[in-house]
């Protein structure tokens, strides 16, 4: 019965057949800035025989559906024009079955029978390009809605370890279905015969809630193929604008201040890279306010570096676009700075000298003091990239302008880092950089290198002094402690004694 109806279908080659045995698409590829469509992986489970290794979990749990004498649909180019629109809403209706993806041999012919609607749709949209009504855009939503939006289970990378978590990538076993699904809703929101004033309707805050929940997928296809959707859907329904940026405020604090889990950050991020970029001068107060608010404390969490580019990315466009924000920006970066974790700290030097690339002389001189400081820190590091990293920063000429006009504040806070790395840093590196920038600063100023290199001599001297005086009372106290009677409630000091291994072991 399955094959008499799938036989009466017309099996035309498709891209999506042609692409059986491609490659998932890259995630970093920017989609949403180009606006290019979807890109299609496998016409089975999406997954190329090179990533049979991989794992592949059912990333999400479908409502229940049963699946009761599914009957194929004419085909678009055998009825006239005006009934194409029933046919339309019978495939949608049609594509509303769920199917179970967990066993890949349950309800093939079903499966494929779907598969073929979905592409249909697709061409369709594509190509003669309908006038949506209400009807039709109502019954496409409750589709999308149906096939999209789903429960997550509870990731399998909370139980593994931060190594095996970034390696593994996993796949849905649905994406055959979901990819095409995901190309129609993109056809649908960018085709000129959608009506956005009708269109706000049906892709109302419900709707794009059920979007953004879907970034959390673990599927990057999936997460790569929302990243364009929510590009789209931003810049066509400008009533939706401030209810998508505070629904996605609201996932950022979740994510820094309670869960620090969450996989669509990056994405996230990459679309309010071109959101922020055409926000209109002068910023309003909101956009300020998400910058101090959310931008800046999201390098807070340990998983900075998943998403540490387009973080970057997005706190440049907003100290281009006002550059007085720039020492609000360096200070947040102070206050968030890590302390024990050098791979971080590293990342963050690459990003505070990207913040001062852009900072004007006013704005540096607000910040410069406790900028230098944390950086002299930094030239101390035992970790040898964080003192490199932090010694490559005079290699940059506005950041060295910069230094040159304030070095009467600044070489006093950051020489004795130097003279330290050039006594006793480990590393011949360190050492060869920190002796450059050394003979840069004697060249640049040579009499405030020298009143530099003399109060730091001061002050080390001070320094042996007051260690010595330090050892002195202490030998004093303990001879006084010494010879002192014990009393009662008396504290004693007790020299440790050696006890022999073997009396050790006896006792």
């Amino acid at each position: 019965m399955w094959k008499q109806f799938i036989s009466k279908l017309p099996r035309k080659s498709s891209k999506y057949d042609t692409a059986s045995n491609s490659p998932p698409s890259n995630p970093g590829n920017n989609a949403a800035a180009c606006g290019n469509p979807i890109e299609r992986t496998a016409s089975g489970n999406g997954l190329p025989d090179g990533a049979a290794s991989m794992k592949r979990l059912a990333s999400a749990e479908f409502p229940s559906s049963v699946v009761v004498g599914i009957e194929p649909l004419i085909s678009f180019k055998d009825v006239p024009n005006f009934e194409k629109q029933n046919v339309f809403l019978s495939k949608l209706n049609l594509c509303c079955i769920i199917f179970d993806f967990s066993d890949p041999n349950k309800d093939s012919v079903g499966k494929d029978l779907k598969r073929q609607t979905l592409i249909e749709l697709v061409d369709y949209v594509s190509t003669d390009a309908p006038r949506f009504t209400d009807q039709m855009i109502a019954a496409s939503c409750r589709m999308f809605a149906i096939n999209l939006f789903r429960v997550f289970p509870p990731s399998h990378r909370a139980n593994s370890s931060i190594g095996e978590a970034e390696e593994e990538l996993v796949f849905d076993p649905a994406w055959s279905h979901l990819q095409i699904v995901y190309d129609l809703l993109l056809k649908v929101i960018t085709s000129s015969s959608l009506d956005a004033k009708i269109g706000k309707k049906y892709v109302d805050q419900s709707f794009i809630r059920g979007l953004l929940n879907l970034f959390d997928s673990e599927d990057p296809r999936e997460r790569e193929c929302l990243k364009t959707i929510l590009h789209r859907i931003y810049g066509k329904f400008m009533v939706q604008r401030p209810f998508i940026r505070k629904s996605v405020s609201n996932i950022f604090y979740r994510f820094v201040f309670e869960t620090e889990r969450h996989n669509g950050i990056a994405e996230l991020l990459e679309v309010f890279g071109s959101v922020i970029s055409g926000f209109a001068l002068p910023l309003k107060e909101e956009h300020k306010i998400f910058l101090c608010r959310v931008l800046i404390p999201l390098h807070k969490p340990k998983k900075v570096g998943v998403y540490i580019q387009q973080l970057t990315y997005c706190i440049n466009q907003f100290v281009e676009k006002e550059p007085k924000l720039a020492s609000s920006v360096i200070r947040g970066l102070l206050k968030y700075w890590p302390v024990t974790n050098s791979q971080k700290e590293v990342m963050f030097l690459g990003e505070l000298e990207e913040v001062l690339e852009a900072t004007n002389m006013v704005e540096f001189q607000k910040c410069m003091v406790p900028l230098f400081r944390r950086i002299g820190c930094c030239l101390n590091s035992s970790h040898f990239q964080v003192a490199e990293r932090a010694l490559f920063l005079w290699n940059n000429d506005h950041l060295m302008n910069l230094i040159a006009q304030n070095r009467q504040v600044i070489l006093p806070l950051i020489y004795p880092a130097l003279e330290r790395n050039a006594r006793c840093h480990w590393s011949q590196s360190v050492l060869n950089v920190t002796m450059n920038i050394r003979k840069m600063f004697s060249d640049m100023d040579g009499d405030l290198f020298l009143a530099c290199q003399r109060k730091f001599q001061e002050e080390e001297d001070k320094r042996g002094v007051m260690e010595e005086r330090r050892r002195l009372i202490w030998e004093r106290l303990e001879t006084a402690a010494t010879f002192q009677p014990v009393t009662r409630n008396t504290a004693v000091l007790v020299t440790p004694v050696r006890v022999p291994l073997v009396a050790a072991t006896l006792t």
